[in-house]
């Protein structure tokens, strides 16, 4: 049973990792193959055929659902349901919609934003006036999936709301958590009500930066909203409390107690994962629980790694989609690592002695798929989490669910919640100056191969003892640390447009230099410049930039600067306005300098007669073993003419097109003049400005120039000194990423 459960839980997890998903006509020969190997007995291949079939044809399935391309950026009007718990911040309400009616088929869950929209309450029927777009985001090769969380959190389709009537006040379960959390919210818990409610409810939605970044500094992050462990506390605790009154002689004969306390345990489970809205976290916690009490009860012969096996497979079978999510790798993975570091061991564990190890066992276990994953390395998890999981299992949850089920009785209830946050103001206190002298670390993206040897490392180092080899353990995780940088080779230049939206930010690194021109917009707490300027540095390996250069001061080009410069050290901080930048940024005027940096040649202009805020953008061009490209900012047409006047003759092979290929820029004469290959355009779809003008295409398209556009190919990667041609980041990426 064992071997044919593992291979169909491999079988829906290859999904993962296709990068196109096979056609529909495949999977009926796919089924016939299972079907064969059956009869021939082949039980183990022909699960593993059967699970890679139906993780395919649910994905299909899906991709179906999804809002149709010729209705991308149509605004619609359409009737729906609000579900989960709307967040609003600086004036945006974000929410979600179900029980979709329109005239048009639609997504049956759309993710929308209402700029100035009006307070929502989770129950609500609206009709709204939005428009539509398909689940679409960032694509670099570094940092966080957005597409990939939508796919795995069911969403269809997103969109901004222009206009709504409300045509039902909220009403059902969905109604009675809003008006749960408006009661968590109101009272006195020494000012943590957002941590009750995310631990209460699930919605961390009240959190700011501040609160996920000191949480995941400290690698407790996974506590702070409803996930296995505390379902699996509140489970345990009813089960144990049947079992006590069983030995205490205090349960009726009558009925007997395993399956009584089994069933509790259940009951209890799933009503916390109900309140939490049953999200995917939540319903995998659930699913875990029952399987080991169904182990418990009926399979407990079938050894202890039936009810992890058992739950990873229904999981997946409900939907295979959800090996998309982070999460999911990291709590299947966490309680293997506990059942392999404890299972078969000789001996009891006294238990503050079993305590550090499980905490031992996480902190090295979770290393390799944590890089494997992009994500941070905590160096104080292990001694915040040997102190944070026992007081918010044991004090903070139990005391937060009483007073909640207490509210009634006032003086009771409000007296908990104010215990609970009194105990979660202290550990918050103590996880900070955790998080001020212990900040995650963020490594380089390590190869696949040394992510397979630290994997194979981990096992032998968290073997018995006495098994032959173990040292070696230590040894083969070392490669997962060490630096694996690509750099160019001597004369080459590494150019990557990356993909931040309406903006820009251009990263060109050397052999041992690093530039980075413009660092992307932010937009309130949505920092470009944090969420991709900076992974793709870390990932690529990049910890000094020997230049960031700052064309102008406008936000949709300086504005994630100051995210950059927190993070990461600048030898110097170029700018053509050094005056508009935000406090406390501090630059150096942009003028006509040139450097020699490993074989290539870098050149600044700046247009002294510029008469605005794009006229003065400083103007970088690059030369590798003959071949050149050319950023200009936002430079407008009349800038460009005094820039080929000053460099009579000038070519250039690449050029990022002005300002996200307004017709404000890119004149006839410059492409005349410039002759380039090919022009990069950096903008985001569906843009109120409506770049790339269709002139300025037009005029690319007469001269020959191939366009290739962030907004659809994703971040692009060129070699110059090479040649070669452009990639994108959308070429081979996931299938799950719209090409």
């Amino acid at each position: 049973m064992r071997t044919g459960m593992m291979a169909l839980a491999c079988g829906l997890l290859l999904l993962r990792f296709l990068p196109q998903l096979p056609p529909l006509a495949a999977l009926l020969p796919l089924v016939g193959m299972a079907l064969l190997c059956l009869y021939r007995r082949h039980r183990a291949v022909a699960l593993f055929l059967l699970g890679f079939a139906w993780a395919c044809l649910y994905a299909h399935q899906a991709w179906e659902g999804r809002l149709a391309p010729e209705l991308d950026g149509r605004t619609l009007w359409l009737e729906g349901q609000v579900t989960g718990l709307p967040a609003a911040a600086e004036g945006i309400v974000r929410f979600e919609l179900e029980d979709i009616q329109a005239r048009l088929a639609l997504p049956q869950r759309l993710r929308l934003s209402w700029y100035g929209g009006p307070q929502l309450r989770a129950g609500e029927r609206w009709r709204l006036a939005v428009t539509l777009r398909r689940p679409h985001g960032l694509a670099n090769d570094f940092g966080f999936d957005y597409e990939a969380w939508l796919a795995a959190d069911g969403i269809g389709a997103t969109g901004s709301v222009k206009d709504g009537q409300r045509l039902a006040g909220a009403a059902g379960p969905m109604a009675w958590r809003e008006a749960w959390k408006e009661r968590l919210l109101a009272v006195d818990a020494r000012g943590r009500n957002a941590y009750l409610v995310a631990l209460v409810l699930g919605d961390g939605s009240g959190l700011g930066r501040a609160d996920w970044d000191m949480l995941q500094d400290t690698g407790t992050l996974h506590l702070m909203v409803i996930s296995g462990s505390h379902i699996s506390l509140l489970g345990g605790l009813l089960y144990a409390l049947v079992a006590g009154l069983a030995r205490l002689g205090a349960w009726p004969a009558r009925l007997p107690w395993l399956p009584c306390a089994c069933a509790a345990a259940v009951a209890g489970a799933w009503g916390y994962g109900w309140v939490a809205g049953l999200e995917v976290p939540a319903l995998r916690a659930c699913l875990m629980l029952s399987m080991v009490l169904l182990w418990r009860l009926r399979f407990r012969r079938q050894g202890v790694w039936w009810p992890l096996l058992g739950a990873l497979v229904v999981v997946l079978l409900v939907d295979p989609l959800v090996s998309l999510s982070p999460g999911f790798w990291l709590s299947f993975a966490a309680v293997a690592l506990l059942v392999y570091g404890f299972a078969g061991r000789l001996g009891r564990w006294p238990v503050w002695l079993a305590w550090g190890r499980a905490q031992g066992l996480m902190a090295l276990g979770l290393a390799p798929l944590l890089l494997a994953l992009g994500l941070p390395l905590s160096p104080s998890g292990a001694l915040a989490n040997l102190l944070a999981v026992p007081c918010i299992e044991l004090l903070v949850v139990p005391l937060a669910l009483a007073g909640s089920l207490l509210l009634w009785l006032p003086v009771a209830g409000e007296g908990l919640l104010w215990l609970a946050g009194a105990v979660l103001d202290g550990l918050l206190g103590v996880l900070a100056r955790l998080s001020w002298y212990s900040p995650a670390w963020h490594p380089m993206a390590p190869p696949a191969w040394s992510i397979l040897l630290a994997l194979a490392g981990t096992l032998l180092c968290l073997a018995p003892a006495g098994l032959p080899l173990r040292p070696l353990g230590l040894a083969l995780l070392l490669p997962m640390f060490w630096p694996h940088a690509s750099a160019p080779a001597h004369g080459y230049a590494e150019v990557r447009v990356l993909d931040v939206g309406q903006g820009l930010s251009v990263l060109v690194r050397t052999r041992s230099h690093a530039w980075l021109y413009d660092a992307g917009p932010r937009r309130g707490e949505f920092d470009l410049g944090e969420v991709a300027v900076l992974p793709t540095l870390r990932g690529l390996g990049v910890r000094r930039l020997d230049v960031l250069l700052l064309s102008h001061g406008d936000n949709d080009h300086a504005g994630g600067a100051r995210a950059v410069l927190e993070a990461l050290p600048a030898a110097r901080l170029i700018s053509g306005e050094p005056r508009r930048l935000p406090a406390p940024l501090a630059a150096e005027p942009c003028r006509a300098e040139t450097w020699w940096l490993d074989g290539v040649r870098f050149s600044t202009w700046y247009w002294d007669q510029a008469a605005d805020s794009n006229g003065r953008s400083c103007v970088l061009h690059i030369e590798a073993r003959g071949e050149s490209l050319l950023l200009t900012g936002d430079l407008p047409a009349a800038g460009e003419a005094a820039w080929l006047a000053s460099h009579p003759g000038a070519r250039a092979d690449w050029l990022v097109a002005g300002h996200h290929g307004s017709r404000s820029a890119s004149s006839a004469a410059f492409v005349r003049q410039l002759a380039p290959r090919a022009a990069l355009v950096s903008r985001s779809r569906h843009n109120a400005h409506g770049h790339p003008s269709e002139e300025v295409l037009q005029r690319f398209a007469e001269r020959g120039v191939r366009v290739h556009d962030v907004a659809i190919a994703g971040a692009l990667r060129l070699l110059l000194g090479q040649h070669g041609e452009v990639r994108g980041a959308r070429e081979n990426a996931g299938f799950w990423r719209e090409k």
